[in-house]
């Protein structure tokens, strides 16, 4: 029997419950990031690409979080709100 991980998609053995210690990490951060609509209609409504990157970035780095899980989030919430 196999399993996969939650946060990556691997299979990964049925006593297991993630692959590895940062999948563990990475998938708990997801969990725990919270990102306004506000923020995410700003971004994608009234600012090019350039201000959209140093927005994010600032964003992480306000937040203590990796910028690649927001960027992932944010591509998330994206889709879900139709922007």
């Amino acid at each position: 029997m196999s399993n996969h991980c939650p946060y990556c998609q691997k299979k990964i053995s049925i006593s297991k419950v993630f692959c590895s210690k940062e999948c563990k990490d990475n998938y708990f951060q997801m969990v725990a990031i919270q990102i306004p609509k506000p923020f995410i209609k700003r971004i994608f409504v009234f600012c090019d690409k350039q201000q959209r990157e140093k927005e994010i970035t600032e964003f992480a780095s306000r937040h203590g979080w990796k910028e690649s899980l927001i960027r992932n989030k944010i591509n998330k919430l994206k889709d879900e709100y139709g922007f």
